[in-house]
């Protein structure tokens, strides 16, 4: 099925990252890393992520990579 409306990756990448932007523009590096771990968890990488860091883990903060 064809539409008539052309899909612009770049421009759809560019605005999804300017909203992000809009979004983190004022936090802590803190406050960043917990706004992008939410972002994961509740998405649909969620799972995957939850299995990879164990779920009481991932939302006490506990970070693996950093220890």
């Amino acid at each position: 099925m064809k539409t008539d409306k052309e899909f612009k990756c770049v421009d759809f990448k560019h605005e999804t990252q300017m909203q992000i932007y809009g979004e983190i523009k004022n936090l802590t590096p803190e406050e960043e890393i917990k706004y992008f771990r939410r972002r994961v968890e509740s998405g649909v990488f969620g799972k995957w992520w939850e299995k990879l860091h164990g779920g009481a883990a991932a939302a006490s903060g506990y970070n693996k990579m950093t220890e």
